[in-house]
């Protein structure tokens, strides 16, 4: 059975006036003022009848189409005038009957049509009224001027309004561009931030599970013979998933809460430090903690970052160095965050590349993540063994974010 597909219009917006109507009553009001200067008779021809009122309606009708054939329209109304004085009717100006086909033409750009017409209907006025025997003073001081006044003002009109239209539509490209690069730029931001949880996501989870593996080998292979080594791993684990519960549970509330401020997401910074070391001494690796920082002159951002490398950098240590020794180090100044991470371990981890500049990409997430973080920061971040042994992260970060 064939189906039928009811087409509709789009909407004009509210307060738009439909262009027929506006069509239809400038075609009416030029067939009406037409009419009744020609009903005037003002140099009393006599001839003031049906012939010329048939001109006066044509005059209007053929602005109907003045949208789509503007050209046309001013034509078949120049070609109308002349005419209209060839079958000496009584006499309806030269310009009068042409202003509404000049302003139609300059409203749609046509100004080189214009011009023209309107030269040709003044120069051809003022060559009649010359032959006509019309003094030179007379038709240079009111006819002439009435007729370049009328035409003058017909095509400014028209190139108002096509102004005012031309702007209101570069307005709304306007707005649409910004609209549209408002969505994009909101659509950046939530991607950041996704790829911000998700960094720190990944560093307390993998701090936590190594931590929880660590102490885990160390309960089994107590077991049974020293049930106090046994309940202080537990210890250790427990305490460590429970911190990583509360920081899920802040995280997860803060993607369940529309505009939430992405800084209450975690409160961590270089302050939490000797609780994150006591971690990872906890697990038999000797840290030392060279902190010569005050947090309260980082951004919190800023602090945040470093505490985040400090811990992923742990995490590094605890899960693939086997070292028994690191050494963290911060110091500040000049307005720059110098920070170091360093063990005496096996150096590179298996199937890893050195990182040498923020944004340099290697296998693993750990290094790449944080080259990452820093990166956006816009400071530098290096990793890779040590001369002799061991391995090195080293960071460099603005105190202060810009504006």
């Amino acid at each position: 059975m064939p189906s039928t597909v009811a087409t509709r219009t789009a909407p004009r917006p509210a307060g738009e006036v439909d262009p027929r109507l506006v069509d239809g009553v400038l075609a009416a009001a030029m067939a009406v003022v037409v009419a009744v200067v020609a009903a005037a008779d003002l140099e009393g021809t006599g001839r003031a009848g049906a012939p010329a009122y048939l001109f006066a309606a044509g005059f209007g009708a053929v602005l109907l189409a003045r949208r789509h054939a503007p050209r046309t329209v001013l034509a078949l109304t120049v070609l109308g005038i002349f005419v209209y004085y060839v079958f000496q009717l009584p006499p309806i100006g030269i310009a009068l009957p042409a202003v509404a086909a000049l302003f139609s033409a300059a409203e749609a750009d046509r100004t080189r049509s214009v011009v023209t017409a309107g030269a040709v209907l003044v120069s051809v006025a003022a060559y009649f009224r010359v032959d006509e025997g019309l003094p030179v003073s007379y038709l240079v001081s009111y006819d002439l001027l009435t007729d370049i006044a009328l035409v003058a003002a017909a095509v400014a009109l028209g190139v108002s309004v096509r102004s005012r239209r031309e702007l209101r539509v570069q307005q709304e490209r306007l707005r649409a561009l910004t609209a549209a690069e408002e969505r994009r730029e909101a659509e950046r931001r939530l991607q950041a931030e996704k790829a911000g949880i998700a960094r720190d996501l990944h560093d307390t989870v993998g701090h936590t599970m190594s931590v929880i593996a660590v102490h885990g080998s160390v309960a089994a292979e107590a077991l049974g013979r020293d049930d106090d080594a046994v309940a202080r791993a537990l210890e250790q684990i427990r305490s460590a998933a429970s911190a990583t519960l509360r920081e899920l549970r802040t995280t997860v509330k803060l993607l369940r809460t529309p505009g939430a401020d992405p800084a209450e997401r975690s409160s961590i910074g270089l302050a939490g430090l000797p609780q994150l070391l006591a971690t990872a001494e906890d697990t038999d690796v000797a840290v030392t903690a060279r902190i010569d920082v005050d947090p309260a002159e980082l951004d919190a951002t800023i602090d945040a970052a470093a505490y985040r490398i400090v811990q992923e950098s742990l995490t590094n240590v605890l899960r693939h160095s086997g070292a028994r020794h690191a050494v963290v180090a911060a110091r500040l100044r000049d307005g720059t965050l110098d920070l170091s991470i360093t063990d005496d371990g096996r150096g590179t981890p298996p199937g890893t590349a050195p990182v040498r500049a923020a944004g340099t990409g290697r296998d693993g997430r750990g290094l790449a993540g944080m080259a990452e973080r820093v990166g956006l920061l816009g400071g530098t971040l290096t990793a890779g063994p040590r001369d002799g042994s061991g391995f090195e992260v080293r960071a460099t970060l603005p105190a202060r974010l810009g504006p």
